[in-house]
């Protein structure tokens, strides 16, 4: 085959891709994006004599009017685009300026997402743009994009399937045009964020995800696909609205949800094979750490409500014992939350403490309590508690509420992870304050009206002592004469990196291990000059080196417990990391 790949199909022309566009080394044979390959030359304009109109409907390769005059006049664009030919920055400055205009969030993100018609611009304002548009296509405005997904939809992204589809589901996996997929982020939409049970509105949350995974943490965009798993809903709001999407039933439970469940982790596996990674997001607790133990030890799985949370509040912990004094098994945790987030948490911090003083997990669990809604959870609630919880119920007599816990406790560190707004109160917070000179206080719960409390709100009542971050972003504080910047602690410092750390290695399988190795990797990333401002988190603005510093450690790991299947190993794995994710820079066509 010519590697100039320029022939004609029935009078048509096919895409030629410049050689020097192509991006080095790494593993793009197999996302196939940036390099020519035999499926390339089938391209939907190819069977059409009006190829420039699908070209420009085709958002891989569309470029807009950065298309030159050559390309118009190579792929049938003349008539069909205005004079001006415009390169990708300054179309990038157009949209961000008018991006700004909107007052609303849910108006950025629908702009954002009707942006997805050109893919690499999309990522390129992205990754250029990360913190103004973080919270734009995730945390918090994703939140209510869910919450109306069924008004904003405007056309599918990702699979849907329900359960009209059992007994089909590998043919439905086939509908999908892309064959070498890596990442599957798939929800079932019963506890999106902290606002509970969203059907299949809930698709947001693995389109959102797999665009980070693409932009912050290189995975080409072919290679991820978002799913969502309808089994109904029991959202009595969602049953009677007229623009819902999803199935109208009550939700589906016992046999008939896990037989589906398996019927599409079975399929996953035939259909793209042992390494492709099926992130599990946003699923009730019930069914999370179920299905975590069920597929953990034959498939690649990893579930990010549980482990992501987990290794990302680890890093913050660890990097905030350079402002708060001490080592990791001299501090006390208190948790208000004892579901998925808060002791998958919970227990990797006892992990990472058992494995720096090598003493028995059981007796590292002992410095961590968890408050749940019926209180501290303590040993004479055992017999009555959920299979998770029970490694927490340590001795203690009965404490009903946060508050006479904080007393009973006295922590150094205070986590929120309850999905329950302002529940770290001004007496919480000052009781917290009075144990420790410099209080950690991290609350979690997403979206922002979630948060167990405001960054002003910590300051405030701390006398501005604490060491604050939280789940969704606060703006800086003023206190004092001070200015405060609170840290965030978001999965999206972890998971994409993790998961191209997963991919560059070729794993197998995720090992608690591996999340050990990613909270130390993010932990080092914090420089002297975050730590003045009182940060335990780096600017996101520097995330692609980060999930590439993650990436390596990941996978060294991987390598090092002989779950790697990519070998030789690479001898710089930091380097490697770099030269494997996408870049969204256009390429030439001739």
């Amino acid at each position: 085959m010519e590697s100039t790949m320029k022939e004609m199909r029935d009078g048509v022309s096919v895409l030629d891709l410049d050689p020097k566009s192509t991006v080095g080394g790494g593993v793009e044979d197999v996302y196939g994006e940036d390099r020519a390959t035999e499926d390339q030359l089938v391209t939907p304009w190819t069977f059409s004599v009006a190829s420039g109109y699908s070209l420009l409907r085709d958002p891989q390769h569309n470029k807009g009017l950065a298309f030159t005059q050559n390309e118009r006049d190579s792929h049938y664009l003349r008539g069909l685009l205005p004079p001006a030919v415009v390169n990708q920055e300054l179309q990038e400055r157009k949209l961000m300026n008018s991006i700004r205009q909107y007052q609303v969030p849910l108006q950025k993100y629908v702009a954002m997402m009707d942006l997805q018609r050109n893919q690499r611009l999309f990522y390129k304002l992205l990754v250029d743009n990360v913190e103004e548009l973080l919270p734009v296509v995730y945390t918090p405005t994703v939140g209510e994009a869910c919450q109306k997904y069924g008004s904003i939809f405007r056309r599918p992204q990702g699979l849907y399937i329900s359960l009209n589809e059992k007994g089909k589901i590998l043919e439905v996996l086939k509908n999908w045009p892309e064959r070498s997929i890596q990442v599957i982020v798939v929800t079932d939409g019963e506890r999106i964020l902290g606002l509970g049970d969203l059907g299949c509105q809930g698709m947001g949350i693995p389109v959102g995800k797999l665009a980070l995974y693409t932009a912050l943490g290189g995975l080409r965009p072919s290679s991820c696909l978002p799913v969502t798993i309808d089994v109904g809903t029991n959202n009595e709001e969602l049953l009677n609205n007229e623009f819902y999407i999803g199935l109208r039933q009550r939700r589906a439970t016992g046999k008939e949800y896990s037989e589906l469940l398996h019927e599409f982790m079975t399929a996953v596996k035939q259909n793209y094979g042992e390494k492709v990674l099926v992130q599990f997001e946003d699923f009730a607790n019930h069914n999370a750490f179920d299905l975590l133990a069920k597929y953990g030890t034959t498939h690649l799985v990893f579930n990010d409500d549980i482990q992501g949370t987990a290794s990302v509040v680890l890093a913050g912990v660890v990097a905030a014992l350079n402002l708060i004094g001490g080592s990791l098994n001299e501090h006390k945790f208190l948790f208000l939350g004892a579901g998925e987030a808060g002791t998958g948490i919970a227990e990797l911090i006892a992990l990472e403490v058992s494995k720096r003083t090598k003493v028995p997990l059981e007796e590292t669990r002992k410095k961590i309590w968890l408050v749940d809604s019926k209180g501290l959870i303590v040993s004479s609630r055992k017999d009555s508690l959920q299979h998770f919880k029970q490694p927490w119920a340590h001795e203690h007599e009965p404490v009903k509420d946060l508050l006479s816990a904080v007393k009973a406790i006295k922590p150094t560190v205070l986590i929120g992870s309850s999905g329950v707004g302002r529940t770290f109160t001004k007496e919480v917070i000052e009781a917290v304050s009075s144990y420790n000179e410099k209080p950690l206080i991290l609350a979690l719960s997403n979206p922002t009206s979630q948060s167990e409390c405001t960054a002003e709100e910590a300051y405030t009542w701390s006398e501005g002592r604490a060491i604050f971050a939280s789940g969704s972003p606060f703006d800086p504080f003023e206190y004092n004469g001070k200015v405060y910047v609170s840290g965030q602690a978001n999965n999206a410092y972890i998971f994409p990196g993790f998961g191209l750390g997963l991919v560059i290695s070729g794993a197998i399988r995720v090992h608690d291990d591996m999340l050990l190795a990613a909270s130390e990797a993010l932990a080092g990333q914090v420089s002297k000059e975050n730590y003045d401002m009182g940060l335990i988190y780096p600017p996101f603005s520097n995330i692609r080196k980060i999930s590439a510093q993650i990436a390596a450690s990941v996978a060294a790991k991987a390598y090092e417990l002989g779950l790697a299947t990519r070998l030789p190993r690479p001898a710089d794995l930091f380097k490697y990391a770099e030269s494997c994710m996408y870049t969204p820079n256009y390429r030439s066509y001739r």
